[in-house]
């Protein structure tokens, strides 16, 4: 009976030993387990304007132009990089200010009004009866570090509606690709931004053909 009395009392004491132990460990559990650095996101705008706004041309046709759309991948914020190997690679702590699309829709509408081959540029919602519409979607728009570009693409429709039935003036992508200058975040996100600016550059040559003198 003293022999088996003896080894309870080890027992509990072994366990209030553990339990000690255990908490310890709990109290200096920063110490214990690695500690993980904090990362904040980054912003990046995504904003070009034409380097020369031309007035509005007197008597001009009036342009829709219609809410530009994203193609797969690019509904998202993360700024996006074709790797070496191949594979796509989507930043969760680097993005754009805005959902790209969305941006490029902003840039394409205020590039096109400052050309001075409309007399408007409007957006859905205007009042104005619109003599011609421009559609759009942004369908490639990344770092490609393989070949060490950023690259961006819009598909477009140009559509002139007196017709019946209405003519298609212009179908076309317009791409872009301009050289890195490093594989770093800011690199990559001043190279998409050239060339989304190429992009729309392009667009205009090519509207202004397709509308004649």
């Amino acid at each position: 009976m003293i022999r088996r009395h003896m080894m309870r009392r080890e027992m509990m004491r072994g366990g209030m030993v553990g339990g000690l132990v255990l908490t310890a460990l709990s109290a200096a559990g920063c110490s214990v387990l690695p500690s993980q650095a904090y990362l904040q996101r980054r912003d990046w705008p995504l904003s070009v304007s034409r380097p020369q706004a031309l007035p509005s041309r007197r008597g001009g046709r009036i342009l829709l132009a219609r809410t530009v759309q994203a193609g797969p991948g690019l509904e998202g914020r993360g700024l996006r990089t074709l790797e070496q190997d191949g594979s796509e690679h989507t930043s969760f702590y680097e993005q754009w200010a805005v959902p790209p699309a969305e941006a490029v829709d902003d840039d394409l509408r205020r590039w096109l009004a400052a050309s001075g081959l409309f007399g408007a540029v409007v957006a859905p919602g205007s009042r104005l009866q619109a003599d011609l519409v421009l559609e759009g979607e942004l369908t490639v728009l990344h770092a490609d570090l393989g070949n060490g570009t950023a690259q961006a693409a819009l598909a477009l429709v140009l559509i002139d509606q007196h017709p019946t039935p209405a003519r298609v003036l212009l179908q076309r992508t317009e791409t872009a690709s301009v050289k890195l200058d490093g594989t770093d975040t800011p690199a990559q996100a001043h190279a998409q931004v050239a060339a989304v600016e190429a992009a729309l550059r392009q667009t205009e040559a090519d509207i202004a053909a397709a509308l004649g003198p």
